[in-house]
């Protein structure tokens, strides 16, 4: 899947791959820390930066930790409140062992102090805006998605659904399919070939062929196009609950939470679980009503402009004053905490 990012963004090539393979959540989380360690021992770096809630951040701001190597989280503070969510655990684990925090919101600011997370925590914004922007740019003149799917612009609506409480299980991905075949709009569903798989046990992947424009995976070219011209998104995605308000296009979160409740505060996402009334009340609200749809398109985003530049200008401060290094504690002189 790595492949296709370097070479449509025309990225160059890591010096280090690490190859961990997918598998499960601690198997795949050890492998990454003991590959990972054996280079931070072999080249060690000043300071690892790692990015938002996967397995790779976690093994990566471990292994970096246990060297005593300081570690920057992006996108620090990020909170679903859900720790049946493994994507939660990593980022409440990196987060208490980051040195610096750069958190994209002020709710997670906020999230950090209420942890206890007071020194290093930055409010910068989220490095997606302009990376996403950039992207689409880039796509807009390139991607043919649009053409060989024979799909107008705001014609159509993107469906996005991976989480394991949604795909796993017969009963909601049974209430989330339902939904899907009852709206008055051509819906594209690009499909993960473990959900289809599910989706055929299930017996209900005809159907969606049929009704649907169920498609294989596709590349971020093909994808954040969609995203630009879609009429209305789908989604049990963080990442795609970002886009789609970064974009302005109206969002159904199709979960009973999220951590990026900014987007629910500020209007341009909904969130509607996984009911079939639900989804199709919902979705039904916004197409057939325009005041309702254009509220969403032009309720303001909650992300932040200009993350990247505020990051590295403070850690070019922290590495020009020498001040980059772990905490520590001396008791004889500072006296034990209250």
């Amino acid at each position: 899947m790595s492949e296709i990012f370097f070479e449509e963004l025309g990225l160059p090539y890591p010096h280090e791959f690490l190859e961990v393979k997918s598998g499960q959540q601690g198997s795949q989380t050890a492998e990454g820390l003991r590959k990972l360690e054996a280079l931070l021992i072999d080249k060690p770096p000043n300071l690892v930066v790692v990015h938002g809630d996967t397995n790779t951040t976690l093994f990566g701001a471990l292994a970096a930790i246990k060297q005593g190597i300081p570690v920057a989280h992006l996108e620090a503070g990020v909170r679903s409140f859900d720790m049946t969510m493994p994507e939660e655990i990593n980022r409440r684990i990196v987060d208490s062992i980051s040195t610096y925090c750069f958190a994209p919101t002020k709710r997670a600011v906020s999230n950090l102090k209420n942890e206890g997370k007071i020194d290093n925590v930055i409010f910068v914004g989220d490095t997606l805006v302009e990376t996403a922007k950039r992207v689409r740019d880039m796509a807009l003149t390139q991607s043919k998605i649009l053409t060989n799917l024979k799909l107008k612009s705001k014609q159509f609506g993107l469906v996005t659904s991976h989480r394991k409480e949604n795909v796993d299980s017969m009963q909601n991905a049974k209430q989330i399919s339902e939904a899907l075949l009852r709206l008055d709009l051509p819906l594209v569903y690009p499909m993960h070939p473990r959900t289809k798989k599910n989706y055929i046990n299930f017996g209900i992947f005809e159907k969606l062929k049929d009704q649907l424009i169920v498609i294989d995976p596709i590349g971020y070219f093909d994808f954040i196009t969609l995203i630009n011209h879609a009429k209305l998104i789908l989604t049990d995605s963080g990442g795609v609950q970002q886009e789609a308000s970064i974009f302005n296009i109206p969002c159904l979160t199709l979960r009973q939470n999220t951590e990026w409740v900014e987007t629910i505060e500020t209007g341009k996402n909904k969130l509607v679980g996984v009911e079939t009334e639900k989804i199709v009340n919902a979705a039904t609200e916004i197409l057939n009503n325009s005041k309702v749809y254009q509220k969403m398109v032009d309720a303001p985003s909650p992300f932040k402009k200009g993350a990247s530049k505020r990051i590295l200008d403070y850690l070019e401060k922290i590495f020009s004053t020498g001040t980059l290094k772990l905490p520590s504690s001396n008791f004889l002189k500072e006296g034990i905490p209250l």
